[in-house]
């Protein structure tokens, strides 16, 4: 007679390798798709500019990139983040681009219908920023931002108090000491122009740095080898979600055009420091993983 086998030993079966997996399966797409998705991050970072002056030394930028409000980032999301701005007390908040989804229609929806959401989620973007308590908030325009509609988009932002920088710069003045913001379009869909977002008028002023929003990273490449870039001593960039999902040991699966050197974080490119934000939303599917949404505190510092 054959006796059963002990529970501890019994033979383990496909289906409960298969049962296995989907649960773990299941337990993944919860957390990503939940919990760090919505798991903020603060990162915190000195940057040493040549010739600060010192009245700026201690300045405070909150840097936040890539919102696609109502694709997947709901409004309360948003809103959180706002609220965690808020809690630091920054100097001056910089937006990086993409605030809404270019999505493709479906065959349930039409073109016209697609681009109408699109166009009123800018707008209710635009809105939620206001909530924003530092009032010096400055942008550009990322590759979605185009797809939808640049001129709305910005035109949401404008009249909502935000200054949207197009191949344009913009002086920030304190105690007799000055620094330059320059911004330029998007990389992908825009018409960048380093010469208009960083005229010869204030290329290498002694103690004038100049600070780069640039939507797309890897653009840092090509602006190296204008004139015009030569000048710039911080550029701060999002685009890449950081990869969005990160598996241990295996690098980022999605990358987009423009963003597949320049991942994530510091890069120090000759004179040129290049920051990359992760941003707050997500493209493609509502998950996160090994990468959470980033809010980027800058502090400014007299560099050599």
């Amino acid at each position: 007679m054959r006796l059963p086998l002990p529970p501890s030993t019994r033979p383990i079966s496909r289906r409960h390798i298969l049962k296995a997996g989907l649960y773990g399966a299941a337990g993944l797409a919860l957390y990503s798709g939940e919990i760090e998705r919505h798991w903020v991050e603060v990162t915190e970072r000195d940057f040493f500019l040549r010739g600060l002056p010192a009245v700026f030394d201690g300045m405070r930028i909150a840097q936040i990139s890539d919102i696609h409000l109502d694709d997947f980032t709901e409004p309360f999301f948003l809103r959180h983040v706002i609220e965690r701005i808020n809690s630091i007390k920054p100097d001056a908040v910089v937006l990086t681009g993409d605030f809404v989804t270019a999505e493709l229609p479906s065959k349930l929806t039409s073109a016209l219908g697609t681009l109408r959401f699109a166009r009123g989620a800018a707008w209710q973007c635009a809105n939620i920023l206001t909530e924003l308590e530092c009032k010096a908030i400055y942008a550009v325009l990322g590759n979605h931002d185009f797809g939808v509609g640049a001129t709305e988009v910005a035109t949401a932002l404008g009249d909502n108090g935000v200054s949207v920088l197009r191949n344009a710069y913009t002086s920030i003045e304190r105690d007799g000491g000055r620094i330059w913001l320059a911004g330029m379009d998007d990389p992908l869909e825009g018409h960048p122009n380093p010469e208009l977002a960083i005229p010869a008028s204030i290329r290498n002023v002694p103690n004038e740095p100049v600070v780069l929003l640039c939507h797309a990273p890897d653009y840092a490449d090509r602006l190296l080898r204008r004139p015009a870039g030569q000048s710039v001593d911080l550029m701060l960039s999002g685009h890449t979600h950081g990869g969005q999902i990160r598996f241990p040991f295996i690098p980022a699966m999605r990358l987009p055009p423009l963003g597949r050197k320049y991942i994530e974080g510091w890069f120090q490119l000759g004179r040129l420091q290049l920051y990359v934000n992760r941003g707050i939303g997500t493209i493609g599917m509502p998950f996160r993983l090994n990468c959470p949404p980033e809010i980027t505190i800058i502090t400014l510092r007299p560099g050599e």
